[in-house]
């Protein structure tokens, strides 16, 4: 009986190593991403028993990282972080900056005279604005799943860049209601490829504890372009308007629509692809890149585009329940943040000329920034989530009932201050939680990240319609519906917490949780030595 166990077991390596080597065959496409794969087969996948089930592998570290000591090990991978944000970051941010801004620059456009030359009449300025996140939300989750499977974020996100830019320089053309709607129409469909890919993007980079921070230095591209949009809008009022026979809303685009182009095609120099197929790194720093991400979640990452796949991704996606709860947080954010949809509209209410009301714009963007940088930082630094996404929530409900309640200039004045740090503080968090809740396999968190993002925008639609200029200057029902949503947020994201408490200690039992690595079934590292765990 042993001798027949032993022949077995011998058996069961000898075919393991055969399929290793052909594997590192010269015809096999991954032979030069996976030569420094070094995997094992665990004694108990080796019972007859359950020969029946696929071994259980688990993956030893590359020679330069096996080899490295604690310290040399901290020293290197400080390094390549640093590397990797001067490469990604400066990028993603001037590219975000420029989508938000071209998304939201009708807004500073009504203030520039937009509507009064287009002899925009009752809702339909308001339907212009909402009908852009109709194809905001149609191609979302198709676009991540592509760029998943293509593996090429390099060549993929410029050019969508590069055609939302023509598209958004072209709303200069418009002429009446019917062609802005069409304009805007497009715009959104194609801005859409960006912020979900930036999100997945992000995260075949950065470990779960990186990530937070980072996605709030990318999201200060939106908040920061709040603030450039009403200076720049408030220099071509003052300085354009007339300009060749053209009104300031229109050289608004022209101007905005042409950068954006040029930073699209700087971007096809700079930004990489995944750490498993860039080039721009050395060949002992892509390990470490790989490598680090591989411990952090328990598992090897994008590995191939023959991996992906659209259904497999939106299945898994769709069946967890933690990714409708974290639909519910985000919907709620951004329901309560569509209050900057409209922005520089509510800061008018205060009384002053179009050119002053730009200017005022600008202060809470730049309090937004700051308070969303030292809020994810200290979130990532303490590995904490929950608090930091709900605790600037209780500040935007206070200034959404401020709003409602006087008419008095000061009071109003500082509800809009607190408005955008109370909704966007917290924001930019819940963003990386998604991705710290679904971390693997890469096909589900695309479709995860693009599908939240995509039904959360899907109250922009609605949204713009509560702020009539006829509801100024309080617009009380669009504050009370901010209001409650963001309550909700606080609720739903409690909830989830909860949730992810009662699943760690599942795993702390050594329980079978979907979306968690076993201990010993993991790489080596903290996921195989604690077992993977949610992060509250």
């Amino acid at each position: 009986m042993a001798t027949s166990h032993q022949a077995w077991r011998f058996g069961s390596l000898w075919k393991l190593k055969k399929k290793q080597n052909e594997a590192a065959a010269p015809n096999s496409p991954l032979r030069n991403n996976e030569k420094l794969d070094i995997e094992h087969v665990s004694n108990t996948s080796l019972d007859p028993a359950d020969a029946s089930q696929p071994a259980r592998r688990r993956r030893e570290a590359p020679p330069l990282v096996r080899d490295l000591g604690p310290e040399e090990r901290a020293r290197l991978e400080i390094v390549l972080v640093k590397k990797i944000d001067l490469r990604l970051l400066p990028m993603l941010i001037l590219m975000y900056l420029m989508n938000y801004l071209d998304r939201n620059n009708i807004a500073a456009a009504r203030l520039a005279g937009l509507e009064e030359e287009l002899e925009l009449t009752g809702t339909e300025y308001l339907t212009c604005v909402s009908i852009l996140f109709v194809g905001y939300i149609l191609m979302q989750v198709p676009s991540n799943l592509f760029m998943n499977k293509i593996g090429k974020p390099s060549l993929y996100l410029p050019t969508c860049m590069v055609i939302w830019g023509v598209i958004s320089a072209a709303t200069a053309a418009a002429d009446n209601f019917g062609g802005l709607l069409a304009i805007r129409f497009f715009l959104g469909f194609v801005e859409a490829a960006y912020f979900p890919g930036c999100l997945f993007f992000l995260s075949s980079w950065y470990t779960r504890k990186e990530l937070g921070f980072r996605t709030a230095i990318l999201y200060s591209g939106s908040l920061l372009s709040g603030a450039f949009s009403g200076l720049i809008t408030a220099g071509i009022t003052g300085g354009m308007d007339g300009k060749r026979g053209l009104r300031a809303w229109r050289w608004l685009f022209i101007i905005e629509g042409v950068i954006t182009i040029v930073i699209a095609f700087a971007a096809y120099f700079v930004l990489p692809n995944f750490p498993r197929t860039t080039t721009w790194l050395t060949e002992d720093e892509r390990q470490l890149a790989i490598w680090r991400l591989d411990e952090d979640i328990g598992e090897d990452d994008w590995t191939g585009s023959q991996n992906q796949t659209f259904w497999n991704g939106m299945k898994l996606a769709f069946q967890d329940i933690k990714m409708w709860n974290l639909m519910v947080i985000l919907f709620c954010f951004v329901a309560s943040g569509t209050v900057t949809n409209l922005f520089p509209t509510i800061v008018g209410t205060l009384g002053y000329s179009n050119i002053v009301s730009l200017l005022l714009t600008v202060p809470p963007y730049v309090l937004g920034v700051i308070t969303t940088f030292l809020n994810s930082w200290h979130a990532d630094r303490t590995g904490e989530r929950y608090f930091h996404i709900t605790l600037p929530l209780y500040f935007a409900v206070i200034a959404f009932i401020i709003a409602a309640a006087t008419i008095k200039t000061g009071p109003r004045y500082l509800a809009m201050m607190l408005m955008i740090p109370g909704v966007y503080t917290g924001y930019v968090v819940a963003l990386a939680w998604i991705s710290n809740t679904l971390p693997r396999p890469p096909a589900k968190r695309a479709a995860a990240l693009a599908a939240i993002n995509a039904v959360s925008n899907a109250s922009s639609i609605y949204a713009s319609y509560m702020y009539p200029e006829s509801a100024g200057p309080r617009y009380v029902a669009a504050m009370c519906v901010n209001c409650v949503t963001a309550f909700i947020a606080i609720v739903a994201a409690t909830i989830l917490r909860f949730s992810l408490v009662h699943l760690n200690k599942k795993l702390d039992r050594g329980e079978v949780v979907e979306g968690a690595v076993a201990v010993g079934e993991a790489v080596p590292g903290e996921a195989a030595k604690k077992g993977f765990r949610f992060v509250l």
